[in-house]
């Protein structure tokens, strides 16, 4: 079937999508290639079909979301992929869509943030629809990412991402209240706040959403395949300079505070997907750094209590394979107030007390461990600081016109007695 590519209002390319399969078969016409999504290929002019594909495809809901197959099954669909033209690929994180040729419609008669959608999608993820029923499929749902359970509902006119847990312990959504708080702690103010509800002694985390009809969130993978990476650019150096080629603004003071952050609460999981840049969709002027989202894969959510270790070699994304490397790339640490972090142990304890899942055991070694990560984040502020008073030292004994060294050489120099 032949779609007109959209972003919002603007007709960007003419496609031919399998209905059966969701696969992009051709691209019949390109209209406006500047409002391509960022990191298509280019070949010749024209967008590379599977890079378009890519694109695509990373839009619907991947394979291994929790209990997607018994979702796939209440939907009566066969694949994740197929559920995108159900709603033509409509989502809340941009304004890209594909409009039928056939009968098309009006952005603003469809699109997601300001006309209501089904919750039967939703509904079904979560196991809270029976199979057989009539299902409307309109839903952005069809276009959310990640592993876990989530679903996308209106609240008082307001869209909000409500998202689950992982068994046996479900704290991801209580670790993303805890990242809302030392987000405020650290006086940082480009973050998603999240909450928690309970429904059926579940714990879910919510929060609004921070895209406008206006805006788009770009990932940082999208933005990372924009240029070719040369061999002797490091994954970091390469990503900054795809931001510099953009035009991003501030992308590595936002990094230097997002890799110190992600130390703190243990993040194994800040992956090139969940994390990125915001553009405005009519102009393409690129606003900044996205505000920092989904941390909930931390403070060791899916290790058991004897496997909790704040000193240990845990894992990171997405430039180093270890914090303990990675941290070394978040520049000067002289910024942060220790102070204000004190007593976010205690603060953990509360949160974690509400939970059935998790027990005095996991409780304490969670609380020691966060705890363990603020003194040990502490001492390389220290060191840090100690290393450039010593550089800042010797560079001063160099130059300064009352240094031992240079009157030596002044009196050697003018010394008749001298060698």
């Amino acid at each position: 079937m032949l779609y007109t590519l959209m972003n919002k209002h603007t007709p960007v390319a003419e496609l031919n999508i399998d209905e059966d399969t969701g696969a992009i078969l051709r691209v019949a016409r390109v209209i406006h290639l500047e409002y391509l999504p960022v990191g298509i290929a280019i070949i010749k002019g024209l967008p590379n079909r599977k890079s378009l594909n890519d694109w695509w495809r990373g839009r619907s809901i991947p394979a291994s979301r929790s209990g997607i197959r018994e979702a796939l099954d209440i939907l009566n669909t066969a694949y994740t992929e197929q559920l995108l033209t159900k709603c033509y690929g409509l989502s809340l994180s941009d304004q890209y869509w594909i409009n039928p040729k056939e009968h098309p419609f009006k952005w603003e008669n469809i699109n997601f943030f300001n006309n209501p959608f089904s919750d039967d999608v939703g509904n079904a993820l979560f196991g809270q629809a029976s199979p057989g029923s009539e299902l409307d499929l309109l839903s952005p749902c069809n276009t959310s990412d990640g592993w876990l359970r989530k679903k996308w509902k209106i609240i008082d006119g307001k869209r909000y991402l409500l998202k689950s847990g992982s068994n046996p312990f479900h704290q991801e959504p209580l670790n993303e209240v805890l990242a809302t708080s030392l987000h405020r702690r650290l006086n940082h103010t480009a973050y998603v706040p999240y909450s928690l509800v309970w429904e059926n002694e579940i714990p879910y985390s919510v929060c609004e959403n921070f895209i406008t009809p206006e805006t788009e969130l770009v990932s940082a993978y999208s933005i990372y395949k924009s240029e070719k990476k040369l061999n002797h650019h490091s994954l970091y150096e390469h990503f900054l300079l795809c931001c510099e080629h953009l035009g991003i603004p501030g992308m590595k003071e936002f990094l230097n505070y997002l890799l110190a952050f992600d130390f703190l609460i243990a993040n194994t999981d800040r992956h090139f997907g969940n994390f990125g840049a915001v553009r405005n969709v009519d102009t393409l002027t690129w606003l900044g750094a996205a505000p920092i989202f989904d941390s909930g894969t931390s403070l060791w959510h899916d290790q058991l209590a004897r496997g909790i270790h704040p000193n240990g070699d845990v894992p990171s994304h997405p430039f180093k394979s270890a914090h303990a490397e990675q941290i070394a790339l978040a520049g000067s640490l002289d910024w942060i107030d220790f102070s204000a972090l004190r007593d976010i142990d205690e603060e953990l304890r509360i949160l974690l007390s509400a939970s059935p899942y998790i027990d005095e055991l996991r409780t304490d070694k969670l609380c020691n461990g966060l705890k363990g990560r603020v003194r040990q984040l502490e001492q390389l502020a220290l060191e840090q600081k100690h290393q450039v008073t010593v550089s800042h030292s010797k560079e001063t004994t160099e130059v300064h016109p009352e240094s031992p060294d240079k009157i030596g050489r002044n009196h050697h120099q003018n010394c008749n007695t001298c060698p």
